[in-house]
């Protein structure tokens, strides 16, 4: 049923598509190199849709649409707007490296950004697993088209086809596993769904079966490890601008799907799927840190770094349940500290691969670790902020990765169990591994000496955005309460629907 409400739920996916439409047909009439009527209209559709959902999440109000399929509540407004944020600092950093680089002929790169975040958007809104299942395709259809972008550039299509052939099969296991528990249950309303597994009147090992198929569908999506082998060969295989995309707002798209399926849907099974988090947190840990040790190129080793960052954000998904009772108070904690920390993670990311996409020049990739050697003595700020998001991925106080480490160390403290307490050991021995790997990189900028004496130049757009990308890395880490707030409240206002 369609009616005025259903229509405002779904307001800014209407507002994108239509928009995506029309600056893919205005594009046929731009012929300037860097496509600047293309870029403007998309600058100015993504800030205007991260306004409107930036004030749908202030008032905190949830709504459901079409029949309880798609929900607009103060999380997924929240990770909207983030989203919004991401992708047009996506498209600032990303326009000079990608017109050096032929790969603005057309617009389809701002046109498939657009869909992406499409697909993004109705990831985060969707309250029936169908249109989970939709916005998930939507985003890594187009995800696929960006990374092979570079159509005469062999390694691109390589990534590209790995990244298809292995997200098939991601989506299938996600795919069969919500048929499991839709052919348990009856429905595919996340709601309904909830109900019918707390009434503990279907069959357990059936939905445990679908469970699991679940959750390697969703570890595939975060890139948590054993599920992780695309993000190496993606990362460094796509072009750089491509690669921003791709790991910075799909995290925040990956998180909600999470959300949604396992504490909305499915949390009666939540000592079961727990567990199962238990094993892939760990993993990642320690196959990211360890094998990030071995990397020379920094794309490959910014990969293997977010697979151990995406440890993190499973433990604070561990830590909701604890001892079959799930506590508003302890899922605010745990769901909260994830939340900050998928959020701040994403900000430091879309600074650091700036710097690498600021440093890149035509017919040059600063892609290995030795191409930031003496970057100090070309540009001190360049360097300074990457120090500060390699710092901040470390965990390094006062910079907001050592906060959002912290809080997701306290919510798993809080449970005061054995598992727990031992979880927050290893992950800490983890981020020490991991301090020598991002330490070295800046020990390179700092010490070696440079290879090049070519300063570091760049548009005003992309100095004033990265300057304030990096600095917010700093404020956030020194006032991180206010975001904080916001993550607690929005989860607390999704529990309560």
């Amino acid at each position: 049923m369609m009616d005025n409400t259903s229509l405002a739920v779904v307001a800014p996916e209407i507002a994108l598509l239509a928009m995506a439409c029309v600056i893919a047909l205005v594009d046929l009439g731009v012929r300037s190199r860097l496509r600047n009527l293309t870029y403007a209209l998309s600058m100015l559709t993504l800030a205007a849709i991260a306004w409107y959902t930036g004030d749908l999440a202030a008032t905190g109000d949830t709504a459901y649409g079409f029949g309880r399929m798609v929900v607009s509540d103060a999380m997924g407004n929240w990770l909207k707007c983030f989203s919004s944020i991401a992708m047009m600092v996506c498209l600032v950093y990303g326009r000079p490296y990608a017109g050096d680089r032929d790969m603005l002929r057309g617009g389809e790169l701002f046109t498939l950004a657009l869909f992406a975040l499409l697909g993004i958007f109705v990831m985060i809104g969707g309250n029936n697993f169908l249109v989970l299942y939709l916005g998930l395709e939507l985003l890594t259809l187009s995800s696929y088209a960006l990374v092979a972008l570079r159509r005469d550039h062999t390694v691109a299509t390589e990534a590209a086809m790995k990244y298809f052939i292995l997200g098939a099969m991601a989506s299938g296991f996600l795919l069969y596993g919500l048929s499991m528990i839709y052919g348990a249950t009856g429905s595919l309303d996340v709601g309904t769904v909830f109900k019918i597994v707390g009434s503990g009147q279907v069959k357990h090992q059936v939905l445990v079966f679908g469970l699991v198929f679940i959750v390697a569908g969703l570890a595939f999506k975060l890139g948590a490890a054993p599920f992780h082998m695309w993000i190496p060969d993606v990362y460094q295989g796509a072009p750089t601008a491509v690669t921003l995309m791709i790991g910075s707002a799909p995290e925040l798209a990956a998180f909600a799907i999470a959300i949604r399926l396992l504490v909305e849907g499915l949390l009666p099974l939540a000592i079961d799927w727990q567990q199962m988090l238990v094993v892939l947190a760990v993993a990642s840990l320690f196959i990211g840190n360890l094998a990030a040790i071995a990397q020379t190129n920094l794309k490959r080793m910014l990969a293997y770094s977010t697979i151990g960052q995406m440890g993190f954000v499973l433990l604070g998904l561990v830590s909701g349940v604890v001892d079959g009772v799930a506590t508003p108070e302890h899922m605010r904690t745990a769901y909260s500290s994830a939340m900050f920390y998928i959020v701040t993670y994403v900000l430091t990311t879309l600074a650091s691969f700036g710097v690498i996409l600021l440093l890149a020049r035509e017919g040059f990739e600063s892609e290995e670790i030795s191409d930031l050697a003496g970057l100090n003595q070309r540009s001190p700020l360049y360097a300074a902020i990457m120090s500060i998001c390699l710092f901040s991925l470390a965990g390094v106080p006062p910079l907001v990765g050592f906060y959002a480490k912290l809080a997701v160390l306290q919510a798993l403290l809080i449970s005061g169990s054995a598992l727990s307490i031992g979880l927050a050991v290893f992950a800490v021995m983890m981020s020490l591994v991991a301090a020598f790997y991002y330490i070295r990189v800046v020990k390179v900028m700092y010490f070696d000496s440079p290879l090049t004496a070519t300063t570091v130049s760049a548009p005003a757009d992309v100095r004033v955005v990265l300057s304030l990308n990096g600095a917010l890395v700093l404020l956030l880490g020194i006032l991180p309460g206010g975001l904080m707030t916001l993550c607690s409240q929005a989860i607390l206002k999704m529990l309560g629907t």
